[in-house]
Parts: C-alpha cells; structure tokens; sequence
C-alpha cells in the first residue's frame, strides 16, 4: 500500500475513533458520513447541539480513551435488508439512505469497534490503538450530501498522522496559513467585505481590492490587444432562448439565476448570464464571413452569475458574482493547433507575470462517455475534439493529469488549477476545444473554395476570475502584493508639520511619474506611521524632515524594514522604475 493510501486508511480510521467518542458523549446525535480527506478527516452529526471548543476537547478526551482502550476493528458484509434492518435499529436514517441508494449487487460492509458500528466502505486500521496522532481543528455547519435543500448537519473537521512530530508540523503549518487565509487578511487589510442584507457570495470591493483588480483588468486588456484580440461589451442578462440554442438551458439551468418562470412559455423569461460565449458569437454573426476573416478573437472582461450552492461559498474565492477575464477565438479547423497554444502561451506568461507559475498544476478534462446525458454531440466528435488537444499538448511537453468527467457538456478542457491556503484546489484558468456549439447558432464561413463552413471555436480565459485571483494573490504574497499591483505603492511620511507641505509636492511629482502614493499628515509620532504603513504592507515609505528638506533627498524604507538611505527624487524613481512597471510580453500579433 502507498503511504498516501496508508494516511488515508489512518485517517479514516480516526474518523470512526472520533464518532464512537460523540455517540458515547452524546448518544441522541445521527450519524452522516465521515470520510478521510487530503488533509485530515472529519465526520457530519445531525444534532441540534452546537458543539463549542469545550466540546471538543471532551471529544478529544474520550477519543484518547478508545486508543488507549485498543479495540480490534472488524469488518463484516450483510445482504441489503438484513444491512436495512441493522441501521433502522441503531436508529441511524442517514446510514438508510445511503444503502437504499447502492446499486443491486453492491456489497454492503460494515465495521465494528467495541459498542460502536458503522456503515463504511474502509478500509480501515486493525486497532483503534494504531492511530497515535490526531487533532480536532473546527467546527462548521454542512448540508447533507452537499445541497441546501437539505438539512444543515454539525460537521466536526479534523486531521491525524502518524507521528505526533508529523502533526506538529502540520498544525504549525496550519497557523500560518491561517495568517495567509485572504478570507481574514483581506478583510483585516480592507480589500472587500461582505454585507449579511446584501447575501452570501456577493461581496463588496472595497477601495484597495478594486484597485487591484482594475489594474489586473487593464493589463490582460492591453496585453489581449497587442495579442489581436477584438474587445466586446456584451449583455448581462439575456432571454431563455439564446440558452437553449447554446444548451445552457438543458444542462446548465440549476446553476442560472433566472428573472421570471422558466416554465411559463407564455411570459418572457430572462437570465443572468453565467458565460459570455452565446454572446459574443452574435458579434462573429453580426455580418457574412470568409476564411480571411479568421482567426477572430474576442476578449471581454465579463461579468458573470452562477447560483453557487450556500455551502460552497468562500471569500473571494467561490462567488456568486464574479469578473472573468473571458475570450473566445472563432478559428477554421487548420488553425485550431496554433491558437490553442497562443492561448497557453498566454497563460504561462499571465501566470508568470503574477508569480503563480510555480504553484499551478494543469489538468486535462475529459468527458465521460458513461454518463452521457451531461453531454452534447457524438462520440466521435469526442474522440476527435480529446484527440485533438492531446497531441497538443504532448507537443508542447505540457505535464497534465486527467480528469474523467470535469469537461465541459460540449467539449475538453485544459484547465490551471492551484490550491489555496488549506489546499483546497480550484481551477483558475480554462482553455476548451468546442466544434459543437458554431453549428447551433448558425455560425459560418466562405472556405477559400467557395463552400460554407462551420469553424472551431476556442473558450478561453487569460487570468480567469479576478476575484479568485486577488484572492490567490493576498494568500500568496501575504498581503504584501508586488509593487506593480500594489494599491498604494509609496506612502510619503512628513516627520514635523512644517515637512507637509513638501510632502504634498512631492507626491504630485511621483503621481505625475505614474506612481500610486498618498501622503499621512497626521499629527502621529514617524515611528506610528512607519508601523502602520509595514502592517498595511506597503512597497514603499519615504520619510521627510527637515534634514531632507535641507538636502533635496527622501529617506527610504521598504516594507520588509530595510532602510536604503537618502535618495533623490530622481534616483528613487529609477530605483523602483522596473519594479513599479506591469510586466510586457513584447508579443504581438
């Protein structure tokens, strides 16, 4: 067995350990599931009880004593009713949905530890003494099997290892990244905030965070252009029928939020958009096309709406509103290989030019032909569409895993996934092949024979959601963003009173240079000021008094608290020229 597979079977085990030690303390609560996962483990309990801190110690305690007590942990197979008859007893629906729901022909095990008996797949440990090295870290609420149409359960978060040294480690990890956790910095450092009246997953950019992300948005725009992309400005809501000409409306109608009743066919019924694509095909549709034309690309920076599920939201980092930096490339089947990699060409520079390059991996989403109904067109033009993109991305030594099932219903997709704080994976990027949906709208072009056809279209973004991005950013960087992005790169600190008014020309002369400055004129003692500017984690600080004045210097400081002396005005701004610059790529097209 795999280590990895051996921390998992540990962890699963202690996820056993810790529900016998709940129903000991608090027999009434329902068991749910309790799985291991990359992290740690952690188990669902209906209850109306809320467990607090000294809860879990209890939990703690009584699961110190199950170790210690070293019960042997035996599985054992029962035939469906006689596996129903068993739950019903012990009282346990949640245990009885889930048996209902196997497929006939299903083993039904179970495992046994001393009073305690759970349905579970395992594998698990011999003994409950095996598992030395656990914590329990929080407690959190969760809909059972994930939809708020459900019940919300208790879920009790954990992890374990094998050593206690090995947990430690782990837990000191976890303190830091709890420092790191944008969802607490970025609040603490005024990048956004959430209103309860306004509604979960929709937060509010606050000055700095918006900032950010205009700058982001500026960059991806210029660089898009000199690319050749065409910049659109498209709708944010449209009628149900441009989604049922894209298939949205079929496949993607739970995730809508939708204005009027979907099933009234009587009534107009609008919907927020929550893609650009159908969109923008109406600018390639807006006049005849020829293969001169081609390749189009089209950039938008889209708003978008997808109806999140209550328990998914995060921040930043999962949201119900959100910026996407999204484009779409119309191209003819000859030129499909060499867009694709333009377009991740762009991302890698994208990735680069943010500092992500190192910390992304790439996945390579396929569909999957056993669940067919979540997906449009054959399977031969699947295997065409997957054949495609793999030889490109061979051919571009890209290393990928595979993902069965995560493409998207009308076709593959490279997509750039990076984890967050707590190791959480999301996808940042997106890059599909789709030669499904141009024939549904009726999109065509004059081939140089004089025969209409229908062209490949790329979806694609170049920096994907702002939002998760700045998110990202704020957890990788700590809250000290790299200068180019930095809301306020330089803050200018008068010493006296009398040194304010220097202060002021001062920051004209590096507002006119291009530079993002403010000046604190507060009648604050200078060792405050530079204290608030290093926790606000501000690249620059320039102090002024009366000794610079005399001179015609600045005295420098950066964040991280080197002093780099007096400097000219003119030498501090070629000391941070290039620092202070967005990155170019120097391609154009």
């Amino acid at each position: 067995m795999e280590n990895y597979d051996e921390l998992r079977t540990l962890r699963h085990t202690a996820s056993h350990i810790m529900a016998q030690a709940v129903k000991r303390l608090f027999p009434d609560v329902r068991l749910a599931i309790g799985p291991a996962t990359d992290n740690g483990f952690y188990y669902d309990f209906d209850t109306e009880r809320t467990f607090t801190a000294e809860d879990l110690e209890k939990i703690e305690a009584e699961m110190k004593k199950i170790v210690k007590e070293n019960l042997p942990i035996k599985r054992f197979e029962l035939p469906r009713d006689e596996a129903l008859a068993l739950v019903r007893e012990m009282g346990e629906p949640y245990k009885e949905e889930l048996i209902n729901d196997l497929p006939e022909g299903e083993v039904i095990s179970f495992y046994q530890q001393g009073e305690f008996t759970d349905l579970c797949a395992g594998p698990h440990l011999r003994y409950t003494g095996s598992v030395k090295a656990y914590k329990l870290l929080s407690v959190t609420g969760a809909y059972w099997r994930g939809s708020e149409k459900n019940k919300m359960l208790k879920r009790i978060y954990a992890t374990a290892f094998k050593t206690k040294d090995e947990l430690a480690a782990h837990l000191e990890a976890l303190e830091e990244a709890k420092k790191r956790d944008h969802n607490k910095l970025g609040r603490e450092l005024e990048y956004f905030t959430t209103v309860d009246v306004i509604g979960q997953g929709l937060p509010i950019l606050l000055p700095k965070g918006a900032r950010v992300i205009q700058l982001l948005q500026r960059f991806v725009e210029d660089e898009e252009e000199r690319r050749g992309y065409l910049l659109t400005k498209t709708p944010l809501m449209a009628k149900r029928d441009l989604y049922r000409i894209s298939g949205h409306w079929d496949h993607y109608l739970d995730g809508m939020f939708v204005l009027g009743d979907p099933n009234d066919e009587e009534k107009e019924c609008f919907a927020l958009r929550p893609m650009t694509c159908p969109f923008q095909y109406q600018v390639f549709l807006n006049r005849a096309r020829s293969y001169r034309d081609l390749p189009m690309r089209f950039g938008e920076t889209s708003t978008l709406f997808r109806n999140e599920e209550s328990g998914e939201m995060h921040g930043l980092i999962r949201v119900r509103q959100f910026t996407i930096s999204e484009g779409h490339i119309v191209c003819t089947p000859e030129q499909l290989e060499d867009e694709f990699k333009g377009c991740v060409e762009l991302v890698q520079f994208m990735m680069k030019s943010v500092g992500f390059e190192n910390d992304i991996t790439f996945r390579f989403s396929k569909w999957d032909p056993e669940n067919r109904e979540k997906y449009i067109g054959t399977e031969e033009q699947w295997a065409e569409a997957e054949g495609m993109m793999e030889k490109i991305l061979d051919g571009l030594g890209i290393n990928y895993s595979v993902g069965v099932g995560e493409a998207a219903f009308y076709g593959p997709k490279l997509d750039i996934q990076m984890k967050n704080v707590f190791g959480k994976e999301d996808t940042l990027v997106t890059i599909q092949i789709d030669q499904m949906l141009a024939p549904k709208f009726g999109m065509e072009y004059t081939d140089r024979d004089g025969t209409k056809k229908s062209p490949y279209i790329l979806h694609r973004t170049s920096l994907g959601c702002y939002e998760r991005t700045l998110a990202l950013l704020i957890e990788k960087y700590a809250g000290a963003l790299p200068m180019w992005m930095a809301p306020e790169q330089v803050r200018i600190l008068p010493i006296t009173d009398r040194c304010i008014d220097r202060a002021y020309e001062v920051a004209t002369e590096l507002r006119a240079a291009g530079l993002r400055v403010e000046v604190d004129s507060r009648s604050e003692k200078i060792g405050y000021k530079i204290r608030e500017a290093q926790m606000q984690k501000l690249p620059y600080m320039l102090m002024i008094g009366d000794k610079e004045i005399a001179e015609g210097t600045l005295s420098v400081r950066t964040r991280g608290g080197q002093d780099l002396g007096a400097h000219t005005l003119e030498q501090f701004l070629e000391l941070v020229k290039t620092e202070a610059a967005p990155p170019r790529s120097g391609v154009s097209r």
